[in-house]
């Protein structure tokens, strides 16, 4: 007996054999079940506009649309004791640290943030944070440029954002970017030392954001 599944117009025509007639099975069609591709390049508002009809989440670099995709097992433990630890000191205060489904608007870009810590209210419901403070990135292989360069110029060039921390994977390292008088100015922090945010009138050590991340034998 041959099956023949033929697709016309909305229908499926399900024709298990010649001698019998075939079965029609409708189905629905929406515009949000699947993903659409976006011309090449985009104004802001368009890229507003198109995302809200994807799937996925997608970062705008001022141009086009960049798929967001899934971190490596170390990748997320960093996030999860970062934003531990954050919270952890946080509590009682108006500040809170939310990960990665969090939309800010950087420079003319658009981007999701493994981390961001705010203290202004955010509305209930509201899908982008307006005054995102301290931002975090944990860097991967395939992603180093657009952390370490593209994403430090675009926080520079966002008012709202006193601290940009860029965590590494494979040692216990980070890279800050912080506001001053002076400018944007840079620091590296390894081993046992302290993240200070005096911004949120903190300090986070290293360490907490390393807790059980195993790393390779030098």
């Amino acid at each position: 007996r041959d099956i023949l599944a033929v697709q016309n117009e909305g229908t499926f025509w399900l024709c298990v054999d010649t001698m019998r007639p075939c079965i029609g099975v409708g189905f629905m069609r929406t515009s949000r079940t699947m993903n659409t591709a976006p011309p090449s390049v985009l104004s802001l508002d368009a890229f507003l506009a198109w995302e809200d009809r994807q799937d996925g989440r997608y970062e705008f670099d001022g141009f086009q649309p960049v798929a967001m995709t899934g971190g490596t097992f170390t990748h997320n433990l960093i996030l999860a004791n970062v934003i531990t630890a954050l919270n952890t000191r946080l509590r009682g205060t108006p500040c809170r640290a939310v990960g990665g489904q969090q939309k800010i608007m950087a420079a003319n870009s658009v981007r999701y943030p493994d981390v961001l810590v705010t203290c202004a209210p955010v509305p209930r419901g509201s899908l982008v944070v307006d005054a995102p403070l301290v931002v975090f990135e944990v860097v991967s292989p395939g992603s180093q440029r657009t952390e370490r360069i593209v994403k430090a110029l675009e926080y520079r060039d966002t008012p709202a954002i006193r601290r940009y921390v860029i965590l590494e994977q494979d040692q216990q390292a980070a890279t800050v970017f912080s506001r001053h008088v002076d400018g944007w100015m840079a620091e590296v922090v390894s081993g046992a030392g302290e993240l200070p945010m005096p911004e949120l009138g903190i300090g986070l050590p290293l360490a907490e954001c390393y807790d059980s991340v195993e790393f390779d034998a030098p």
